[in-house]
């Protein structure tokens, strides 16, 4: 589970990628104002009067009513005055104007000496006086014609401000883009982090060198300069690191090795020499490169064109981890699901000197990150996590945490109050088995699916060495037609000749019934084949359990990225590549007879499981106990 957090560094600040948007609205809105001001005032033309033929109008009683803003006069007039038709007219208005509408007028007043008489004229002729604030001549201006300039002076800044940047980003292009946690670290800490605890030891002794590494130095020791996580997705191997950044009172740096490579070449060494020169700085401090396969894989081990800006990054890599100063105090941690592709020399002393195995937690390490991941969750008195525990064989860290959470969310669609134990058997089918699929088949399709799946559980019944069954079930899931759910009653770390054999035996249960019951065959075996010729290939070419004896023909060893297993082995000759294939069809044949036989001799047990199946759709291993029998124990032959 990662989390990359942005602690110790400045969020960008997205509101300058929004303030020419802003600004171009303002814009926007100042042309619409403008526009609607110019035409507004387009409207009605007025007569251009001097004060005193305004006056001499008052007197004629031509002036039906004036507005007076300020030193601005308006008004209409009785009958309209004609335009002179002769230069020498005494009217200010210039020849060929418009007519007037209505006689509407307009004057200015004369601000500097006044009129005290002209009010009490306006009233002794009748006229209809409508006295106005003066309108904000200043605001109009500044509207109109300052503040678009000053927008647009603002615009060009900014435009120059984004080139300038674009041009230094040009310039940090080979810059690393590690995560730096100084001052806010995360809040995990190794106690929210349940199993793994030889690697959450080995990592408390990295936190406690940094602390106070003269506590070692004292004695000649030495820590390790890095620490490589292996193990297996979702084990938790990214959560350990954010743990040690959470326990350490140093600086931490955090980069996927995905990071340093692009498409010119030399970026990744020039992020490479970056990060290190910025652990440096900041010493003592911690370095973690997730995934770290991504740049070091083995040199010239790939097929077809070199990788030459993987491999100057590598090569990058390999230099500044050879070139710490013992008193840098500086940790390079590292994780990876695939040790076997790195470069041995990332895996030399005085470098990533020590591995750190993160592997699946064990039933107990299971209980107890149930517990971590439902701790704020509202369970029912009826959910026993113990019992899930023992049900969740094969699953790592993040899976549980699906498992919880997928359980919360069946309990939220049906709007329970809490987490009922159906919710998390639900739960674990839809991630075991795939979501159910709601298909309508037809009735011959049915009854073959139902004595198929019937074939792999009467075979997994009746053979000591098989795992239990839990479920079998006819309903699709995933891109399956019907499932037989086996669950191990303990958890296996070696697998007996016997059980690979009966795993066999159990993949063909399902063509054998159909053989037996139909005498035809269908194309529902499809991947129990291909699981089988895997597991039968694997016998024989890795683990030497065929007629070639203790020898292992396939290691994967010289050409880690191709996979030999469904091909021919590196440096076999033609011969053994014969033998090997007959190896493998005599392990899936004999196998195939051994399922025959016992779907023959429980044939009657065969057809009341499959009219169960038809009938009901999901038998649980109660149900199969009823059906057929007790299951013999280990002891006891078939």
């Amino acid at each position: 589970m990662t989390d990359r957090g942005n602690a110790g560094q400045t969020p960008p600040d997205r509101s300058r990628r929004q303030i020419p948007w802003i600004w171009w609205l303002i814009l926007a809105g100042l042309v619409v104002w403008n526009l609607v001001a110019l035409l507004t005032s387009g409207g009605p033309s007025r007569l251009e009067l001097s004060y005193s033929e305004f006056l001499d109008q008052v007197r004629a009683d031509n002036v039906v009513s004036v507005e007076i803003a300020g030193s601005s006069i308006t008004g209409v007039l009785r009958v309209p005055i004609p335009a002179p038709e002769a230069p020498g007219a005494t009217t200010t208005t210039a020849a060929g104007a418009t007519q007037p509408t209505f006689g509407a007028f307009s004057t200015r007043f004369p601000e500097a000496i006044g009129d005290p008489d002209l009010l009490p004229l306006l009233e002794a002729h009748g006229v209809e006086v409508v006295v106005e604030a003066p309108p904000n001549q200043f605001l109009a201006v500044f509207l109109a014609n300052v503040l678009p300039l000053v927008l647009l002076v603002g615009l060009l800044w900014w435009l120059g401000k984004r080139s300038m940047a674009g041009q230094m980003e040009m310039f940090n292009f080979g810059k690393s883009k590690a995560r730096t946690y100084s001052t806010e670290r995360p809040d995990v800490t190794f106690d929210d982090i349940a199993g793994a605890d030889e690697a959450k030891e080995d990592l408390r002794q990295v936190v406690e060198f940094l602390r106070d590494p003269e506590k070692y130095r004292r004695l000649g020791a030495r820590l390790p300069r890095g620490f490589l996580l292996v193990g297996p997705p979702g084990t938790g191997k990214t959560l350990l690191a954010r743990a040690v950044a959470g326990e350490a009172a140093v600086p931490f740096l955090f980069i996927s090795a995905s990071e340093f490579v692009e498409m010119f070449v030399g970026v990744g060494a020039s992020r490479v020499r970056d990060l290190f020169a910025q652990a440096k700085k900041q010493a003592p401090s911690i370095v973690f490169i997730d995934e770290l396969d991504a740049v070091g894989r083995r040199r010239g081990a790939g097929v077809g064109t070199v990788n030459d800006e993987r491999e100057q990054t590598l090569n990058q890599l390999l230099t500044e981890m050879d070139g710490f100063d013992e008193r840098d105090n500086i940790v390079v941690l590292a994780a990876t699901n695939r040790p076997d592709v790195l470069d041995p020399a990332l895996l030399r002393p005085g470098r990533f000197d020590r591995q750190i195995v993160v592997p699946m937690p064990d039933r107990e390490a299971r209980e107890q990150i149930l517990r971590i991941h439902t701790k704020k969750m509202k369970l029912s008195d009826q959910v026993d996590l113990a019992d899930l525990a023992a049900e969740t064989v094969g699953m790592s860290g993040a899976d549980l945490a699906n498992l919880a959470n997928e359980a919360a969310l069946q309990a939220a669609v049906r709007g329970a109050d809490a987490v009922e134990p159906a919710d998390f058997d639900k739960a674990l089918d839809k991630i075991l088995l795939g979501g159910e699929r709601h298909t309508v088949m037809h009735p011959d399709d049915r009854r073959v699916v139902a004595y198929h799946e019937g074939g792999h559980t009467i075979v997994a019944w009746y053979s000591p060495e098989a795992d239990p069954v839990s479920k079998v079930t006819i309903v699709p899931h995933g891109r399956a037609l019907g499932v037989t759910a086996q669950l191990p009653e303990e958890d296996r770390y070696n697998y007996s000749r016997g059980y690979l054999l009966t795993r066999l035996a159990v993949m063909l249960g399902g063509r054998s019934a159909e053989e037996a019951v139909f005498d035809e065959v269908t194309t529902g075996a499809e991947s129990d084949l291909v699981e089988a010729t895997k597991l039968a290939r694997r016998m024989v070419t890795r683990w030497g359990m065929g007629s070639f004896g203790p020898v292992a023909l396939s290691t994967d060893e010289e050409q880690p990225f191709l996979g030999y297993e469904l091909t021919k082995p590196p440096e076999v000759s033609e011969a053994t590549q014969a033998e090997i294939d007959r190896n493998v069809h005599d392990l899936i044949e004999g196998q195939h007879g051994v399922a025959r036989s016992l779907i023959e001799t429980h044939r009657d047990q065969l057809d009341r499981l499959a009219e169960a199946l038809l009938d009901l759709e999901t038998v649980h291993r109660e149900e199969l106990e009823r059906i057929l029998g007790p299951r013999p124990s280990r002891n006891e032959g078939t």
